[in-house]
């Protein structure tokens, strides 16, 4: 049978080459009439780059802070921190009061010759959005940022006797650190509540001391108020979300 100049010199040429070159190179005469020829059949699929599908990240429940000066009421306030020098409280800068809030409240009730009783008082609040490309929800960075937090509170700088344990019925997460730190030449007693609720972290800090002659506080005394002080904090999340 007589072949075709160009068809002859072709099957030479192939005839000429490796095994594994013959594969790749010279079998296009099998000829694509099913129509594929020249498309990429993956693309077809749907899928991602790396063979997955992309996934959506839930939004992040709370969308507002609340007013950190607000989240306490004035009644607890009173009675955390007597004599207090400003009853609204005073607030924290913040570059962004939507993600981060910050407010104080500090006070001297002097007793006279029995001493004088100094109390401090102050809580933070932390909002994390939901990242989409990151795949993280905003109650998983909330979560990761937590463990960041009570770390934090346990290095406090010239802390002693460092202790934690979990602080029950405070949001859905909460540990209670406990130390004591030597300042301006007092022994002052701290008392950190650090809890989440969904997207939002929480760091409640109470501490105090006795001066000229008064008794310091017990560090029972500071945690009961700062576990009374954290719910009420929780709480207002709810109320400025609704």
């Amino acid at each position: 049978m007589h072949r075709s100049a160009p068809r002859l010199t072709r099957i030479l040429a192939c005839a000429a080459v490796p095994v594994m070159l013959v594969v790749a190179g010279c079998s296009s005469d099998s000829g694509s009439n099913d129509g594929t020829k020249g498309k990429d059949s993956s693309s077809s699929s749907g899928a991602s780059p790396d063979g997955q599908k992309a996934t959506t990240v839930e939004p992040a429940k709370y969308a507002k802070l609340p007013d950190p000066c607000k989240s306490i009421s004035a009644k607890t306030i009173e009675k955390l921190v007597p004599s207090t020098k400003v009853k609204s409280g005073t607030a924290g800068k913040s570059s962004d009061t939507t993600t981060r809030g910050t407010c104080s409240w500090n006070g001297l009730d002097d007793n006279g010759v029995k001493g004088s009783d100094y109390r401090w008082l102050d809580v933070s609040f932390l909002r994390y959005e939901s990242e989409q490309t990151l795949g993280l929800s905003g109650k998983k960075r909330a979560e990761d940022n937590y463990a960041k937090e009570i770390s934090k509170a346990k290095a406090t700088e010239g802390a002693k006797k460092v202790r934690t344990s979990p602080a029950q019925g405070v949001g859905e997460q909460a540990t209670a650190v406990g130390y004591e730190l030597t300042k301006t030449g007092e022994d002052f007693t701290y008392a950190t509540i650090v809890t989440r609720t969904d997207n939002i972290v929480i760091t409640l800090t109470y501490n105090g001391t006795g001066y000229a002659g008064a008794d310091s506080p017990s560090s029972e005394e500071l945690m009961k108020g700062a576990v009374a002080a954290a719910k009420e904090a929780v709480a207002s999340v709810s109320v400025a979300n609704k």
